[in-house]
């Protein structure tokens, strides 16, 4: 017989309510204190949402953010904002730093002219200087994105509502987005709390969290409907307990695979995706925890109708739905 690795037994026999005042609570509160992180110390937003011109340098002599700072004050231009980029895949002679301009008040962007006398005066600080990237967007342009990343969000859970509603029961439908909108929280107050670059790659980062996440849920939960029909007398906590243990190998393998593959973006990506890589990393830990601990314990709490449609038909008016 070939040996096969595995990250769980063949068949485990785990209560996952046992601690559910520690698992499913904790997250509750997990999820509260992250929206009002959010609310209370607000994101770094990117030049994405934020409007204004990001100029990225670099240069052989060590970034002195002080004097960045003092050779552009004379220049009248809007607040700026300096920080040096920490990257293990840097070189010893690469010194990153990120200059961040906000245009005046009445003024659409940044003009030219201002970045170039921007450029001049910070190669009178470090002659070596290079300026690889410079992005500018548009106040406007950014106001739109806000409500475009918001609008695609809101989007995605509705469709993911609808069509786990179709293919279950409402009750798996509200449980699924329920987990989501853990997950997608807690990754936000992640980034609240430590202040990290939120731009639009973690919202595409947030979006990929969406599909992942429901992805592993809904694993638990066609292995719950089937025991439900298998079960019929079994109560439904000892079903559910039943139906995550039958499945935590297969989500445990796919999990721990993906992370292998982000662990290596976050590693050896570079700085420019790090935002990205971490976010996803983030999101599909939580995804996983989310299926296994919060999914289906919002499912018990609205319980689920075992009368005489399931036994009869074995499914919904809408199962006959091709996945």
């Amino acid at each position: 017989m070939a040996w096969r690795f595995r990250l769980a037994p063949e068949k485990t026999n785990i209560n996952f309510f046992k601690h559910q005042w520690l698992t499913f609570g904790g997250s509750m509160m997990l999820t509260v204190f992250a929206i009002l992180a959010w609310a209370v110390m607000g994101l770094n937003y990117g030049i994405d949402f934020r409007g204004g011109t990001t100029i990225r340098t670099e240069a052989v002599e060590p970034v002195d953010v002080g004097a960045y700072r003092q050779a552009l004050q004379g220049l009248g231009i809007g607040d700026v904002a300096i920080t040096e980029v920490f990257d293990p895949s840097f070189r010893a002679d690469q010194n990153v730093a990120q200059i961040r301009i906000a245009p005046l008040e009445g003024a659409e962007s940044v003009p030219p002219e201002t970045i170039q006398a921007v450029e001049t005066q910070l190669k009178s600080i470090a002659p070596s200087i290079t300026f690889p990237s410079i992005e500018s967007v548009g106040p406007k342009v950014s106001g739109e994105l806000i409500w475009k990343a918001i609008t695609a969000m809101v989007a995605a859970s509705f469709c993911i509502m609808v069509y786990i509603w179709m293919r279950f029961e409402w009750q798996y439908a509200l449980g699924g987005v329920i987990a989501l909108i853990h997950d997608i929280f807690i990754t936000i107050g992640v980034f609240a709390v430590f202040q990290l670059k939120f731009d639009l790659t973690i919202i595409a980062a947030l979006l990929t969290i969406l599909g992942y996440s429901i992805n592993d849920t809904v694993v638990v939960f066609d292995r719950l409907r089937e025991n439900l029909l298998k079960y019929k007398t079994m109560p439904l906590r000892d079903v559910m307990n039943l139906s995550v243990n039958e499945t935590l190998s297969r989500t445990l393998m796919t999990s721990v695979t993906t992370l292998v593959a982000l662990g290596a973006m976050l590693i050896f990506g570079g700085d420019v995706i790090r935002g990205f890589s971490f976010a996803i990393f983030f999101g599909v830990v939580l995804g996983t925890y989310s299926s296994v601990f919060v999914a289906k314990n919002i499912v018990l709490m609205i319980g689920l109708d075992r009368g005489d449609k399931p036994k009869k038909t074995g499914k919904n008016e809408f199962a006959n739905v091709d996945a």
